[in-house]
């Protein structure tokens, strides 16, 4: 198995090593001291496994997660005992390794990557219409990662670098683009009436010129958008 190790400290970086040179079945191709650096690496190469720290500098391990459309398997190397559970709600998150790491724990997180290679392969095309439609969505508040149910969302609204989305209870304020997070709702459901607003289609209390109710929030509709939403509405 091809691997990669990230981690912006050197000693780090060599330990992983040191116990990736006892497994026969482990190749380093590459080490990186920070994330952006090993994107642009994998955006050229095919590898199997990354060896990965979660608190690094400017771009966290988290941040490492999200950004990749394909991820290879993960195993964390952290010291940090709080993400634990969060991990594993990413599905490319094969094992959680907490620093210092022995030789046997490493063992068995190589034994795990090996159980899961040998599963019968998913069809890439079910695999992506599950995760188009999917109900849930995890966003990263405060190093916390939080589930959302897709349909208790309102309206999402872009702020600078962020985006506020609104339930009817909670409003989380989420460091990403409105332009990210729209690839990731079903279009039947969610719609970008605005340049600053993507709305939740069903929870549409009325329109009136150019704007829409939702709860106590009037959304503008840009005249580009309206065309298209006056087509998705089942009017009389």
């Amino acid at each position: 198995m091809n691997c990669i190790i990230i981690d912006d400290e050197a000693a780090a970086r060599a330990i992983v090593a040191q116990l990736c040179s006892k497994i026969p079945e482990l190749d380093v191709i590459e080490q990186f001291d920070n994330a952006i650096e090993a994107i642009k690496f994998l955006n050229q190469q095919n590898i199997d496994v990354v060896f990965l720290d979660i608190h690094m500098p400017g771009f966290s391990g988290v941040d490492f997660v999200q950004t990749l459309k394909n991820p290879p398997k993960i195993v964390l190397t952290t010291s940090d005992t709080n993400f634990a559970i969060e991990a594993y709600e990413y599905e490319s998150i094969v094992d959680y390794l907490v620093k210092p790491i022995t030789l046997e724990r490493f063992q068995k997180s190589i034994q795990k990557l090996k159980n899961i290679s040998q599963q019968s392969p998913v069809d890439p095309s079910k695999e992506a219409g599950e995760t188009a439609s999917g109900e849930d969505l995890y966003i990263n508040i405060d190093r916390r990662l939080i589930k959302l149910k897709l349909i208790e969302i309102t309206v999402i609204e872009a702020k600078g670098d962020y985006i506020d989305i609104k339930t009817e209870k909670e409003v989380y304020h989420v460091h990403t683009t409105l332009k990210k997070i729209k690839e990731k709702l079903p279009e039947k459901v969610f719609m970008q009436i605005h340049r600053s607003f993507i709305i939740n289609f069903n929870k549409i209390i009325d329109i009136e010129d150019n704007s829409v109710l939702i709860g106590k929030n009037v959304i503008p509709i840009s005249r580009s958008n309206r065309p298209e939403l006056m087509r998705r509405l089942n009017l009389l």
